[in-house]
């Protein structure tokens, strides 16, 4: 949490997350006229950045694009924000998101999400792959049902409702999970098209791994990607804490999707 509070403590660092809060998915090049210093000052400012956990990257091509990963924010917040104020204030936010967003790319936003665990990449996705361990993890302690295989279906349900139903596009243990994603929990979010879901799990040195969560093809700014922005830093979060602990790490939550 020291490296959260240091990398925030610099207006020049503050201003390139409110860029990528605004557009994800950005250049070097593109931030580096953010700020009226050098291309390698915005190099080091980006590098503290990934290091506190507060940007992700990711290679297209030959760019590399820069995104807020805000589970470590949201970590923090979760420190001292009441759990009876915490829906107020994520509704607050996404409205605020809503009003000042615009010129959205025709696929929509890239949710991207990064958190270090303490643990082997095998490890992860044994649990990952259990549909008996998802309620102990997932967001609203939903359960799963789940076809492992690629072209199988799967399912996240409260009690015996279906609220996601997706398909395994890929299946690349113990690495790379993709699939599809509709929601159904209202019917804002059940109009919309599918969009896709990436699961990354990187191996690094010793009993250590890095989990980037990719949420996008969403087909344009819908009520889904602006929904599922309060649920994926808690279903990581949680996930982290299972892993690392062998406990599940109980949230019940105050409210719910409508029924």
């Amino acid at each position: 949490m020291d490296a959260v509070f240091d990398a925030l403590a610099h207006p020049s660092r503050r201003t390139l997350l409110d860029s990528l809060f605004e557009r994800d998915g950005q250049t070097l090049g593109e931030l580096e006229r953010l700020l009226p210093v050098t291309r390698f000052a915005v190099m080091k400012h980006l590098r503290i950045l990934e290091e506190a956990g507060l940007v992700t990257t990711r290679k297209v091509g030959r760019e590399k694009l820069h995104y807020l990963n805000p589970v470590p924010i949201r970590q923090v917040g979760k420190r001292w924000i009441s759990r009876y104020a915490e829906p107020f204030l994520d509704t607050m936010t996404a409205l605020k998101r809503q009003a000042e967003t615009k010129d959205k790319d025709m696929n929509g936003p890239t949710h991207v999400y990064e958190i270090y665990i303490r643990a082997t990449a095998q490890s992860v996705w044994d649990i990952l792959t259990d549909d008996e361990k998802t309620p102990l993890y997932q967001h609203f302690n939903m359960a799963s049902r789940t076809q492992w295989r690629v072209g199988g279906s799967i399912e996240f349900l409260m009690a015996d409702r279906v609220v996601i139903a997706g398909e395994i596009l890929e299946l690349v243990p113990p690495s790379r999970l993709v699939m599809t994603f509709h929601a159904s929990w209202s019917p804002e979010v059940a109009a919309d098209k599918p969009s896709r879901v990436t699961w990354e799990i990187v191996q690094l040195a010793g009993e250590a791994c890095k989990l980037v969560l990719t949420h996008d093809d969403f087909g344009g700014d819908t009520a889904t990607s602006r929904q599922v922005t309060g649920g994926w830093p808690e279903t990581l979060s949680r996930l982290k804490t299972l892993v690392e602990t062998g406990a599940a790490f109980e949230l019940q939550p105050e409210y719910a999707p409508a029924s």
